[in-house]
């Protein structure tokens, strides 16, 4: 727990000077903000721009507020995780590649301790990120078109918050087995290309770990399987230990091939 503690300090301080606390959030708040504005407002932009045939007209949709938090949602699935996997990809692997983990593993320490406590900054940044991206979002919902229930508001938060925990598990557990841009590729190729094939051809199945995203959203209009959302809800826990063990196990085995 102490050599935790004092890996955790570490981190914690590294995210901080690197302003990953301060530029990531602010990515997801520019995200979350985006579609309730250009949607609300985008019959006048599209007469400010000008340049329209004459007697051109367009019908804008009636927006539900659940379907804002949806296309933010979306937002954040796409540009929001490669940001997240682009920055975190390397934790663990291009500290072996420069030869700054010498400066460790010249110790005894823990790996379990070392990899727990990237996973778990690396989390909050996560985290942090996307509650500052849906307070943004919601935000301006809830100004436009009206609120929603705030309790399933807080489920669907939840669940995201559960999701995100297990793209770092996966991001951070890659970075232990391979280089940085091999784990980068790997991680884009099981999280955002994952998620596209899921909806493509995701019909045939319904309990996935990248369905819990879009689970928790049909949470505010109770139109989810509450059946298939806690199936997907519990794959998704285990399949982030699995991934955490197996990032702490490489991170000792790969301890290595450090170069001096």
């Amino acid at each position: 727990m102490n050599q935790f503690n004092v890996f955790l300090r570490k981190e914690w301080r590294e995210s901080w000077r690197s302003f990953k606390f301060i530029w990531i959030p602010l990515v997801f708040i520019m995200l979350g903000v985006s579609d309730p504005i250009l949607n609300y407002f985008m019959d006048d932009i599209m007469q400010s721009v000008g340049n329209m045939p004459e007697g051109f007209s367009m019908t804008m949709p009636e927006f539900q507020p659940v379907d804002l938090l949806l296309a933010s949602t979306g937002q954040f699935q796409s540009i929001g995780l490669i940001i997240l996997i682009a920055v975190f990809a390397g934790s663990v692997s291009r500290e072996r590649q420069n030869g700054t983990a010498t400066l460790l593993y010249v110790r005894p320490i823990s790996f379990r301790a070392l990899f727990l406590s990237k996973w778990t900054v690396a989390s909050l940044v996560a985290i942090s990120s996307a509650m500052a991206g849906y307070t943004g979002s919601m935000y301006y919902t809830a100004i436009l078109y009206g609120t929603v229930n705030w309790s399933k508001f807080a489920a669907m938060l939840g669940t995201y918050f559960v999701w995100l925990v297990f793209v770092m598990a996966v991001t951070l557990a890659m970075s232990a087995v391979f280089k940085t841009i091999i784990a980068a590729t790997l991680s884009i190729v099981i999280v955002p290309i994952g998620l596209i094939m899921d909806s493509l051809i995701g019909s045939f199945w319904t309990v996935t770990p990248w369905k819990l995203p879009g689970y928790g959203v049909l949470l505010l209009t109770d139109s989810v399987s509450m059946t298939d959302y806690w199936w997907c809800f519990g794959l998704t826990l285990a399949l982030t230990i699995l991934f955490i063990v197996l990032g702490m196990y490489f991170s000792k085995r790969n301890a290595s091939t450090v170069k001096v």
